[in-house]
């Protein structure tokens, strides 16, 4: 009896001796709690005795031990006095705690070992994948270029064989103006020629042709066909000026307001009525179509009636062949007078 009495002052003793020395710092339990860090009702546990409110007996040395040095005791010699009435640190329940820490590590090693282990099995079918989408694309881009090379090509081809279709219609094309030109070339020869006038004779057209005017200076220019007024106007300088000629025209009178310096051009052939700048005051240009076979026509006649009488064919054939003559002569004069006139008017015009 007296021996449990002992035994349980001894144990009131060391949670009495902890609180005075608490009380002799002049600490509170709020205040040993924000120092220790211990929770407040396990510092209420421990000055009470009340052991098994703490989470286990390794906490009860520990916590006793770091209340002591804090209030200014030695809590190893405390401890070693009170070494039989404290739990033992190395109890069932502790060694359990420790083992299923352990236990608890090695399951955590062991599972990120697996998630390794797992991601290394998975590595070489990630690579086989990367692998074989690369070729994919290496070959899906391979495919798109043969396509491009494949429609430019295509395109070269047609722009080829387009280029070689207009190319055989422009040779073809230029055949026929070939052919044409060369059945309608005009060749003049001249018939008669003084200081203002030249005459020019050439068969009969068998075709429409054009007569082309370039006048390097101002000039007045009169065009008349069968005695048909086709142009009759002053033409600035460099202002060119093509004129139909139908195929019809057996008379082509050109009366020229300034021939220094204006060119003329019939079909094919450059009219030089100049004869290279000999005769600078030509102004009428006539052009006969067809008189060399009129004149063969009334040579085969005169040989034909001259058995009957030689005196009276002779003056009918000679009056045949000078009335063209006449009528042309006629056409210069009045040509050539309109051109001095209308020549005049234009130098007055331009002074």
């Amino acid at each position: 009896m007296s021996e449990n009495n002992s035994e349980q002052q001894k144990h009131v003793e060391i949670g009495k001796k902890l609180q005075k020395a608490r009380q002799a710092k002049g600490y509170t339990l709020d205040d040993l709690q924000q120092i220790t860090k211990i929770q407040k009702r396990y510092l209420i546990a421990i000055e009470d005795e009340k052991f098994d409110e703490l989470p286990g007996d390794f906490y009860v040395r520990a916590f006793v031990k770091q209340y002591a040095d804090t209030v200014g005791l030695d809590g190893d010699d405390l401890i070693k006095e009170y070494d039989d009435d404290l739990p033992k640190a190395k109890t069932a329940e502790y060694s359990d705690h420790i083992t299923q820490a352990v236990e608890s590590r090695a399951g955590q090693r062991k599972t990120i070992s697996n998630r390794v282990n797992k991601s290394r099995r998975y590595v070489p079918t990630i690579i086989i994948t990367v692998v074989i989408i690369l070729v994919l694309a290496a070959i899906w881009f391979t495919a798109i270029a043969r396509s491009h090379r494949d429609s430019s090509t295509r395109i070269d081809n047609s722009s080829v064989s387009v280029s070689g279709e207009s190319r055989k219609k422009a040779s073809s094309s230029s055949k026929k103006v070939v052919k044409k030109t060369a059945k309608d070339t005009i060749k003049l020869k001249q018939a008669n020629r003084n200081d203002t006038s030249v005459t020019y004779t050439t068969d009969r057209l068998s075709a429409d042709t054009t007569l082309r005017i370039n006048p390097a200076d101002r000039a007045w220019m009169q065009v008349q066909a069968n005695n048909n007024t086709l142009l009759n106007r002053t033409l600035n300088a460099n202002e060119k000026t093509s004129i139909k000629v139908a195929r019809d025209t057996t008379s082509l009178v050109i009366t020229v307001g300034n021939a220094r310096s204006t060119k003329l051009r019939i079909g094919n052939q450059t009219i030089d009525f100049t004869d290279n700048g000999r005769y600078q005051n030509t102004r009428t240009v006539t052009i006969n179509f067809g008189n060399q076979q009129s004149s063969s026509s009334s040579s085969s006649f005169s040989s034909t009636t001259s058995t009957g009488s030689s005196q009276r064919p002779s003056t009918s054939s000679s009056a045949f062949s000078q009335q063209p003559a006449n009528t042309a002569n006629r056409q210069s004069t009045t040509a050539t007078s309109n051109a001095n006139n209308q020549q005049q008017q234009t130098n007055t015009q331009t002074r």
